[in-house]
């Protein structure tokens, strides 16, 4: 019987230490959350770490936060750090009729609530850079600064109606392989063939009618200047990390934003923050380092 009742006793203990250890490694799980934007559409986002100010990534057309990976854990040894799915982008919502740069800000708006964040920099990829523009707009009390990666190449270049069908008609025909030949185009011979395939086929499985709304925003808003006249209307810092893959014009952006400025990352490409992680994380701590 004492066997029995010594082997109960460890049992039991056995069962409070799992349960204890339990607790802790829950504690530690960092769920994602979720919020509302302006129009009622679900928005998903993580937070990681501490110390402000707070940095949100803003992923770029057809991404999600998962594109950050190779920067969240880097950050948030110093910062807190906010990874933002846009509406009808990862495990976003999706009810909304049009995908707009502006309704994507209101994203990042509802986000920015939820947390009471006071002090931001908004860091955005590709699209990111023109959405973290209009959420700027948005809380000019509250975001301090915004990084561009790989955007802002010439904001006030003009897209003619040629060159707009020409990059539409091919995604609307036939979504999926026109998706994967012009994110095929955004990289070089030598970045890994795995991220290369990874990025191509994940931004293919992309809603087509998301990413097609999004697309004919963005263009649209090149046309008619639209872009230009936010980006002139800043009073805040802006400053991108690029690849050499396309040219960047920072003159012809100081024409409208005076101080802008960018650095330019060598032998990389449209995803360089992913294809160099080591490279662009040093970029972009000097960066956020450099007082507003």
């Amino acid at each position: 019987m004492k066997g029995f009742a010594l082997q109960g006793v460890r049992y039991l203990g056995l069962v409070v230490l799992l349960a204890i250890a339990g607790q802790a490694l829950a504690a530690d799980v960092n769920w994602p959350r979720m919020t509302d934007s302006a129009d009622g559409v679900p928005i998903a986002y993580e937070v990681q770490g501490s110390g402000e100010p707070t940095l949100v990534f803003i992923h770029g057309w057809s991404c999600d936060g998962r594109y950050w990976r190779g920067q969240v854990p880097y950050f948030s040894q110093r910062h807190r750090v906010v990874t933002v799915d846009l509406a009808g982008h990862g495990h976003s919502g999706l009810g909304r009729e049009a995908f707009t740069l502006p309704a994507f800000g209101k994203d990042v708006k509802a986000v920015l609530d939820d947390l009471d964040v006071e002090q931001a920099i908004l860091i955005g990829h590709s699209m990111g850079g023109p959405v973290s523009v209009e959420a700027a707009r948005l809380m000019p009390e509250r975001v301090i600064g915004i990084i561009g990666v790989d955007t802002f190449h010439d904001v006030a270049s003009e897209i003619d109606q040629e060159q707009r069908d020409g990059m539409l008609e091919p995604l609307q025909e036939d979504f999926a392989p026109a998706a994967r030949q012009f994110v095929a185009s955004m990289f070089i011979d030598s970045t890994d063939p795995e991220l290369r395939d990874w990025v191509m086929h994940d931004m293919a499985a992309a809603p087509p009618v998301v990413a097609i709304s999004a697309m004919e925003d963005m263009l649209a808003r090149h046309a008619d200047g639209e872009a230009a006249r936010h980006f002139e209307e800043l009073t805040i810092p802006v400053v991108a990390i690029n690849a050499d893959l396309w040219p960047t014009d920072v003159e012809a952006n100081r024409q409208l934003l005076p101080e802008f400025d960018a650095v330019i990352m060598e032998d990389t490409d449209h995803f360089l923050h992913m294809a160099k992680p080591e490279a662009f994380n040093r970029e972009l701590e000097r960066m956020i380092g450099t007082p507003p």
